[in-house]
């Protein structure tokens, strides 16, 4: 399984919440978490064929930013 990391400007629960269905819509993604007690908000992602640009395209969408580490 492959893992990326992300830094991201989601950092609360609120976002959280807004960012879990498009995520969870993405099938390549098995397990994802944020992180929103580390400064960078970082965003684990989790999966056999998770492509980086997808993620932070998907998130970039509804108003987040993310950038690989």
């Amino acid at each position: 399984m492959k893992t990326l990391q992300f830094k991201t400007n989601i950092n609360c629960d609120a976002c959280i919440a807004k960012v879990t269905p498009v995520l969870n819509e993405n099938k390549s993604i098995e397990k994802w978490e944020v992180d929103t007690k580390n400064p960078s908000k970082i965003l684990t992602v989790q999966g056999e064929n998770v492509i980086s640009s997808e993620v932070v395209q998907s998130l970039e969408k509804i108003g987040y930013k993310a950038e690989s580490l």
